[in-house]
């Protein structure tokens, strides 16, 4: 069975969030399940750099704008999955975030950007822009490539099935009405039984309407969004599909994270023997600046600081973090305001709160092995990597119970402490409160050696690698091809 992954990042070319680590991991996953995968990416910079041995497959001509536009195959470095690559520098030779300008806007021109991408995704699928190849499956990730299932359907000739999946389901693709036009959709799509949303264009729900099938990244997700909220204006259109939406949760690549061989830690360390988690909590305080105290209880985050990832609910409990001895060691950025009360906490009280603004994936390894605690306080989460990274280096979640999290993590219950089942500290209320309630737990937990031992060494044996969600994602595409 041959499967074409449509995506617009892979780690470690481009990556701005899980989507690059999803999409990098997942297909070598399907290979080793004897399916036949070959990427389609755009042709950004650090893409067209990355990918080795490039060749051209055909020039497809002016399309969508750009006057020249060339299809090129190469492979992905490291795991040597073939990619196609659409080469064309007017839409995407631009350096940075690939959706904002420097201004932190979006580009102007994204509604052809990715539409390029979905017809592309679309004619590869018809068997028209490589004949030697052609897929049963087109697999597309998120708003980027939502509207691959539009122009299938809209396609004459072979068409194969359509796989949508949502990663986050807030962030939908959203265009005026006025740009349909340059699409080069039917006219009858643009409808409220298609791709119209309140007189906009919303490439979401093209993926959502179009699709043969729809995934997304956990199954309490699944069952989230078909209700006000989680749903953010789509639950209507989810709920008529519901046949057609299953939850798949994501896994882990363990070859790139697994503290008992990670390259980037300053000791490693394996479920049977912890004391390297000891020095790397050490040189994690060094290296942020904070008091070398082993007895703090160091909370750990890496995140986008925007308000779904719960940022504000932490600051609001980080007095009482750091009054009861506790420290934070945060990477991340995103919106100003948040960037800035982060800063000003660590200027305040900088032996207890270090902030480095940005992105380093050395340092989100080392603040991931160094970490007590690492805290994921989303309002809504579709899946989440980062408490599954926690998971595998003995680093103890502290979440609210939503999404991929509630999915994930198993709170100290009495129950779960019997059993040797808990591994984290789980919050019901997304507030203030509901965070310094799980922290008061980790706090407690963390006075008892035996127990944060056995916590650690709990959350280190799950196992959530890539091969569980292959299966899943290799009988999803059998029962799709059958239908």
């Amino acid at each position: 069975m041959r499967i074409l992954y449509v995506t617009a990042e892979i780690y470690p070319l481009v990556k701005t969030g899980g989507l690059g680590d999803i999409t990098a991991a997942l297909p070598p996953a399907l290979i080793e399940q004897g399916l036949d995968v070959r990427l389609l990416l755009p042709g950004l910079p650090a893409i067209m750099e990355g990918l080795l041995d490039l060749q051209r497959v055909s020039t497809i001509g002016p399309a969508f704008g750009a006057e020249t536009v060339t299809l090129l195959l190469g492979r992905v470095p490291e795991s040597n999955v073939p990619a196609y690559v659409i080469d064309a520098p007017q839409r995407y030779g631009r350096s940075g975030n690939p959706y904002l300008a420097a201004d932190g806007q979006d580009w102007p021109d994204n509604h052809l950007r990715f539409a390029l991408l979905s017809w592309a995704a679309a004619r590869l699928g018809n068997g028209e822009f490589d004949r030697g190849w052609r897929p049963d499956i087109i697999h597309g990730h998120d708003w980027h490539a939502g509207l691959m299932p539009a122009y299938v359907a809209a396609s004459v000739g072979p068409r194969p099935a359509t796989v949508f999946t949502i990663h986050n389901l807030a962030y939908q693709g959203l265009f005026p009405a006025l740009i349909y036009p340059e699409l080069g959709l039917p006219t009858a799509f643009f409808a409220a039984v298609g791709l119209e949303y309140y007189g906009q264009v919303s490439f979401m729900k093209a993926g959502l309407v179009y699709a043969d099938c729809v995934t997304t990244v956990s199954p309490t997700y699944a069952d989230e969004i078909s209700h006000p909220g989680a749903g953010c204006g789509l639950e209507g259109v989810i709920a008529a599909r519901a046949g057609a939406i299953e939850g798949i949760l994501n896994g882990v690549d363990y070859q790139v994270w697994d503290p008992a061989s990670d390259e980037r830690l300053t000791k490693n360390y394996t479920r049977d023997d912890l004391r390297g988690k000891g020095a790397c909590k050490a040189a994690l305080q060094r290296e942020m600046g904070l008091a070398p105290r082993p007895d703090a209880l160091l909370f750990g985050m890496v995140s986008r600081l925007v308000p779904q990832k719960g940022l504000d609910l932490v600051l609001g409990a980080l007095p009482e973090i750091t009054r009861r001895g506790g420290q934070l060691a945060l990477l991340g950025s995103g919106e100003l305001a948040l960037e800035q009360a982060f800063a000003a906490a660590a200027t305040a009280n900088p032996h207890a709160v270090a902030v480095v603004l940005g992105y380093d994936d050395a340092l989100s390894h080392r603040i991931v092995a160094g970490a007590d605690v690492i805290p994921v306080p989303s309002r809504f989460e579709p899946c989440g990597l980062t408490q599954l990274y926690g998971l595998r280096y003995g680093t103890l979640p502290l979440v609210h119970r939503v999404g991929g999290l509630a999915d994930t993590v198993n709170g100290t219950s009495e129950s779960s402490l019997l059993d040797g089942s808990a591994t984290g500290f789980v919050f019901d209320e997304a507030s203030v409160d509901g965070v310094l309630g799980a922290a008061s737990r980790a706090f407690a937990a963390y006075q008892n050696a035996g127990l944060w031992t056995q916590l650690k060494r709990n959350a280190m044996a799950r196992n959530f690698s890539w091969r569980e969600a292959a299966k899943h994602y290799a009988a999803l595409y059998l029962a799709v091809c059958r239908t």
